[in-house]
């Protein structure tokens, strides 16, 4: 019988697969380690047939391996296949699980990422997790010196310039044991400051080397962080119909809670990529903070939004904007055009 749909459950070692065909009837299912299951997926499946896996760690990578040898690939969200697991949890009922939900006509796909997707989002990866580090180290300095009567300020760049001083001052009750801790710490800072200095040049690079990401710079409140970020994320955004979706996305839009004839909207949903958003949040903010002295027509649009509701909320609203703009410009290959921004 010919196998029409596959299911895959990954794993780090061992990989269950499950094989329905025309009639959705489970004719194969095979537990594989992780050398054997390609080969033996190759073997028992013709070309053409769609193959789901979860997205999760490695998904990308075996798309790709699949998609390289004719196979159609549906990569699915793990909270989109729950609902289809049936009575306890195991891989044989993952991989059953995806296999159906994989079938429904409405399911949403996650777009397998390229090479170079995950070579950016890679870069942004690290770059988060150093940040996040840096700000440890900093909060750490901040407390241990508190414990020796010094206020340490509030800023990085403040705390920068204030710990040479603490080492150099002989009259501030530092012991000596301690100013050599105090000096790694603020050696391990500079470091850390300095990966940082690193991956952005890096960032800038691969913004300057895209097309596609020298273009999204023409948004206002879109740099080099958030086009690269907006490229690892998105792609192409061909798994969007219109820049709405896109923006919904990536959690730009209110949260609903609707029956009947109430509806009721709240904050934004904060769904998808949590890093994306962020980023566009900010590049937003900054718009709006000099919006104010500009006359252009998103300049007086997001001011309008900005007098009449609070600055955040103005900056939410520019970011679904840039994230519709930036949806359209990836589709159709086309440059800014700032007298459309506000409409």
């Amino acid at each position: 019988m010919k196998i029409t749909r596959v299911g895959v459950d990954l794993a780090k070692n061992v990989y269950q697969l499950h094989g329905v065909d025309r009639h959705a009837k489970a004719v194969w299912k095979r537990r594989l380690r992780r050398g054997q299951w390609l080969q033996a997926l190759i073997d028992k499946v013709e070309p053409g047939c769609e193959i789901g896996m979860e997205a999760c760690t490695g998904a990308h990578h075996w798309a790709r391996e699949l998609q390289s040898r004719g196979y159609t690939v549906r990569l699915i969200a793990p909270q989109f296949v729950k609902p289809f697991v049936k009575s306890n949890k195991n891989d044989a009922n993952d991989a059953e699980a995806i296999c159906e939900a994989m079938s429904r006509p409405h399911m949403r796909f996650v777009t397998v990422k390229s090479i170079e997707q995950q070579d950016i989002q890679a870069t942004h990866r690290v770059r988060t997790e150093l940040k996040d580090h840096r700000n440890a180290k900093a909060n750490q300095i901040r407390g241990l010196v508190a414990e020796y009567g010094l206020v340490a300020p509030q800023t990085l760049l403040a705390l920068r310039r204030a710990i040479p001083g603490w080492l150099e001052d002989a009259e501030n009750g530092l012991t000596d044991y301690f100013r050599s801790l105090l000096h790694g710490l603020w050696d391990d800072l500079l470091t850390l400051d300095g990966r940082l200095k690193e991956l952005d040049k890096q960032i800038e690079t691969l913004a300057r080397s895209n097309e596609v990401t020298k273009r999204l710079q023409q948004l206002r409140g879109v740099g080099p962080l958030v086009a690269t970020a907006l490229v690892a994320t998105v792609g192409s955004g061909e798994q969007y119909s219109k820049g709405r979706q896109m923006a919904a996305a990536l959690g730009l839009t209110p949260r609903q809670s609707s029956s009947g004839d109430k509806y009721r909207l709240f904050g934004i949903s904060k769904r998808g990529d949590v890093y994306l958003r962020t980023q566009m949040i900010h590049g937003a903010r900054a718009v709006v903070s000099q919006a104010k002295h500009r006359d252009d027509p998103l300049s007086r649009w997001v001011t309008d939004i900005a007098k009449r509701r609070h600055p955040n909320v103005a900056a939410v609203a520019l970011a679904n904007k840039t994230a519709r703009m930036a949806w359209a410009m990836l589709r159709n290959d086309t440059d800014y055009d700032p007298g459309l921004g506000a409409g």
